[in-house]
């Protein structure tokens, strides 16, 4: 192993001393009513400010009082559901439409959302050399930090870089939403040249393509798509941009937002929280759970399938962490919209793709699993698959490396990180500073040569 990176005995003995003093009792949060993870037991986020951007939404008034309700999404105002089902059946431009609708709180007319892809396009261009110097040099394994360092370095590039006034922010957030598709797939298939010996192509993007159609046209060898692989593609990204403020990368927007920093110190803080495996990463654990279910299973059937998820739930299967994946959700309890858009664009790419049968083993597991979990554990709310249950599949079948399947959240979720950072911007609040009880004991300083 590189001696830079040895975890050495003598760490180890610091590292315990470091956890023997980190450790604090459970019952001191409820002791002093502190929400931990900004989280009631019902799942309901503690509100730390307020937004026009999106709403999420999972209950509903019976009687006075807050009941489960199926879950909606709405971006400034409009049902998430609504804005899809308006996209014509070949429009694969639904990404671009609901990011200036997120930007400027209105749907654009035509023209209007012409003219906003064209300055999208026109900005799909890195700077001179940007792609040997920075991208093809020492490249990660992991495309979020290669994306993270790739956005830190444009600042160099940036003559305006620490303005905040609201137009030079625009600019640079627009810059951002056009530049993540190259900055993610050119970083993935720079590893997969040096890394792993793969042929090294590099696709210009095209003008006339939408954010959708870029990816799959940069990322595929032969850049060829069908319609409705460039349709789903679009779906995800509009399901992924913008989930309300208080998911953990877009209150880390806002809060970096606010110390006033820069737009490329923000969005990097941001993607290193959304590379977090219990916030973007999700997918990729779906994805192989099923894989370890399809390689542990023999027929599908529905009593082979409930005693793998009993399994699970029990440590006994996969990663041993008691876990079904893609089901469940931190705010949605009865359903999660986004799976729910997203399934029937699902079952018609499984049926063109030809992976109907895969597509039945994602259905059984939805409808069983939330037994399961019912009988097993005592639950406060509904249990129901979230979009992360969905969306692995719908990249597996698109041909997308699983090293992009958090790049592809980015690429999403840019424009709802965009739309936040304005509205902190032009709101001109305070600095967040939110507050931690200290709970350690005082003690009296003791001279070197007496400490014992």
């Amino acid at each position: 192993m590189n001696q830079f990176c040895e975890i050495t005995p003598e760490l180890r003995r610091l590292a315990a001393k470091s956890a023997e003093c980190s450790k604090i009792d459970p019952e001191l949060y409820t002791r002093y009513d502190v929400k931990r993870g900004l989280r009631d037991l019902n799942g309901k986020g503690v509100l730390v400010g307020l937004t026009e951007i999106s709403e999420v939404s999972s209950t509903k008034i019976v009687n006075g009082e807050s009941v489960p309700a199926d879950g909606e999404l709405f971006y400034r105002g409009y049902n998430v559901k609504d804005l899809i089902a308006g996209l014509p059946e070949d429009s694969h431009f639904g990404f671009e439409e609901c990011t200036y609708l997120l930007l400027f709180g209105k749907l654009p007319k035509k023209h209007e959302l012409r003219d906003f892809s064209a300055l999208l396009s026109s900005y799909r261009t890195l700077p001179t050399s940007f792609v040997r110097d920075i991208i093809m040099k020492a490249p990660s394994k992991d495309m979020m930090n290669t994306l993270a360092r790739s956005v830190l370095t444009l600042y160099s590039y940036d003559e305006m870089a620490d303005d905040v006034s609201l137009p030079n922010v625009l600019r640079q957030c627009l810059q951002l939403i056009s530049l993540f598709p190259l900055l993610s797939v050119y970083g993935y298939q720079a590893y997969k040249h040096y890394h792993d010996g793969a042929s090294l192509f590099i696709h210009s993007p095209k003008e006339e393509y939408s954010t959708a159609e870029n990816i799959l046209h940069i990322l595929r060898p032969d850049s060829k798509f069908s319609p409705l692989e460039a349709k789903l593609l679009d779906i995800a990204l509009i399901l992924h941009m913008e989930h309300g403020g208080g998911n953990n990368s877009t209150f880390t927007t806002h809060l970096v937002s606010s110390s006033g920093t820069d737009t490329y110190s923000v969005i990097a803080a941001s993607l290193g929280s959304l590379k977090g495996p219990k916030h973007g990463g999700a997918n990729i654990k779906v994805v192989r759970m099923f894989d370890d279910m399809k390689a542990n299973l023999k027929d599908w059937t529905d009593e082979e399938i409930s005693r793998y998820l009993t399994a699970l739930l029990h440590k006994e299967a996969f990663d041993h962490a008691g876990l079904i994946y893609g089901m469940g959700h931190a705010v949605y309890s009865l359903s999660d919209p986004r799976a729910q858009i997203f399934r029937g664009f699902v079952k018609r790419l499984s049926a063109e793709k030809g992976y109907e049968k895969e597509f039945a083993l994602y259905t059984a597991v939805e409808r069983l699993a939330p037994q399961i979990i019912a009988a097993e554990r005592k639950i406060y709310k509904g249990v129901s698959p979230n979009v992360d249950f969905f969306s692995g599949f719908a990249y597996s079948m698109l041909g997308l490396p699983v090293e992009l399947y958090t790049p592809i959240f980015a690429i999403a979720r840019i424009a709802g990180w965009s739309a936040h950072r304005l509205e902190e911007v032009a709101g001109g609040g305070k600095i967040m500073r939110p507050a931690y009880k200290n709970v350690g004991e005082h003690k009296i300083y003791v001279p070197m040569d007496e400490r014992v």
